[in-house]
């Protein structure tokens, strides 16, 4: 090779060398932003529910909410309520609730859970196949929101409640515990696991303060109940 075409490439290698961390930075930024994609045949890696505030912030919370008597449920829909919409490649919302409260959950090309298990909260229930024994439980049910102010809303608020992955209003429950419960206030159903109200009563008030929902009477009487439950 002639000497200058030699120190051409010794220099062009080196330039290269140089740039390389600049060019790829932004490539790395973007992937650690973002989520995390499954893997087919690769367990999940489990995430913690999101918590709602401490029993006292609650409390507080529960007393700004507005008393009223319940809206009717006339022109009432769940599709009103666009609900497992699409969160990222193909998984939807109820496959991340399943992959983020399960233990050992394997999700197949689509992003389904294929197995794993999953111990539901309200019953102290274990389950293992999520396709018959497995809800995506809303904590505040579509129609109690309807019934509590969302019968006024957007589609557009309406499908964020239903889908909402960063408040506690979504959980993977035993489907005999969540069917049991259906559309039931605190007042009207409460967890069978005993141990459970005080998380309950407390993401119950959350959501509704965090959508600005009404409460009945009776329900705000419940919830009260139910954070005595709380640890001091």
């Amino acid at each position: 090779m002639h000497p200058f075409h030699a120190k051409l490439a010794l220099v062009t290698a080196a330039v290269a060398a140089l740039l390389a961390p600049l060019s790829s930075a932004p490539a790395a930024a973007a992937a650690s932003a973002a989520p995390a994609l499954h893997m087919a045949g690769v367990p999940s890696v489990r995430r913690d529910l999101p918590e709602p505030p401490p029993a006292d912030v609650v409390r507080k919370e529960l007393g700004e909410l507005t008393v009223a008597a319940p809206h009717p449920m006339t022109g009432y829909s769940r599709s009103k309520f666009p609900h497992w919409i699409t969160q990222y490649g193909t998984c939807d919302t109820r496959e991340v609730v399943l992959a983020r409260d399960g233990q050992d959950v394997i999700q197949d090309e689509q992003c389904r859970a294929a197995s794993g298990t999953w111990y539901s909260a309200y019953a102290g229930k274990v389950s293992t196949r999520p396709s018959t024994e497995v809800d995506i439980d809303h904590v505040v049910p579509l129609a109690n929101g309807w019934r509590s102010g969302a019968d006024e809303w957007t589609t557009a608020k309406r499908r964020q409640f239903a889908n909402d992955l960063t408040n506690p209003q979504l959980i993977a429950v035993s489907a005999s515990s969540n069917r049991q419960k259906g559309d039931q206030s605190p007042d009207q159903w409460a967890p069978p696991l005993h141990s459970y109200w005080c998380t309950y009563a407390r993401a119950w008030t959350h959501v509704k303060y965090v959508y600005e929902l009404n409460i009945t009477a009776p329900e705000k009487s419940t919830l009260d109940e139910m954070l005595d439950t709380c640890p001091a």
